[in-house]
């Protein structure tokens, strides 16, 4: 169950090694790349908002999407200081219905692997080309790789904060990698527990083509890394990018 209800109050705390900036510069090289300067962006499963308060920060039109409510509760505070503010909408990726077109569709941080249905993630890919502005949207996301999969299966992760820190197994079985969380938390002398458990679906960059085809996307485009090498293998993480032109 990725409901985020637990970890969505720490999951800033735990994610400060992201890069966000870093992020948002590379989706900039990209726009200039692909000759776009786009104004209107969705940033879909938005988490927290910290990217989609930075490109707000930096002149975009901003719409966050997200299936959490918890999520969308600590974005709408991360992104207080905008203005224009972004518009956050409570959504799934494949139920995506918007009051109109976007010239770009950002989904990062491998949450197109937590759509672990392929026929849901196929819905998604759909509505995602739908909501994008025709003959020029673009649609940029990352995966995790199998290889990455391959080498967290069985590994466990902490991370630690002041009165706070997180435990996290991975266990990778019929093509599903299932993350078990514990969240501890001081108060005075004693300790709470929170438990949590995601899922993500490996996906090949075969597979996900052939679904970017069928949704009707054109110029898909796959790098290594946000230098936009080519892929080599046993990367970590891959970027796909593709066109809507019809």
């Amino acid at each position: 169950m990725n409901s985020y209800q637990t970890l969505s109050a720490y999951y800033d705390r735990f994610t400060d090694d992201v890069g966000y900036a870093r992020w948002a510069d590379f989706f900039e090289r990209l726009f200039a790349r692909e000759g776009m300067q786009p104004k209107l962006v969705l940033d879909l499963a938005c988490g927290t908002g910290s990217l989609t308060g930075i490109l707000a920060r930096r002149g975009y039109e901003m719409i966050g999407v997200d299936a959490s409510p918890d999520m969308l509760m600590q974005a709408m505070q991360n992104t207080m200081d905008c203005d224009p503010r972004p518009l956050f909408l409570n959504q799934r990726m494949e139920a995506l219905d918007l009051y109109g077109t976007v010239d770009v569709c950002l989904c990062c941080l491998d949450s197109v692997n937590y759509v672990t249905e392929p026929e849901t993630l196929q819905q998604a890919f759909d509505r995602v080309h739908l909501f994008l502005e025709p003959g020029s949207g673009l649609f940029v996301f990352d995966i995790n790789t199998p290889e990455k999969f391959a080498r967290m299966d069985g590994n466990c992760y902490v991370r630690e904060d002041e009165d706070v820190f997180c435990v996290w197994q991975a266990a990778v079985e019929d093509g599903l990698c299932a993350y078990q969380f514990d969240i501890f938390e001081r108060s005075g002398e004693s300790w709470t527990r929170a438990q949590e458990t995601h899922e993500e679906r490996i996906y090949t960059a075969e597979t996900l083509t052939a679904m970017l085809e069928r949704a009707g996307f054109s110029e898909i485009k796959i790098y290594g890394d946000q230098e936009f090498a080519p892929v080599r293998g046993g990367e970590d993480r891959i970027y796909f990018t593709a066109r809507k032109r019809d």
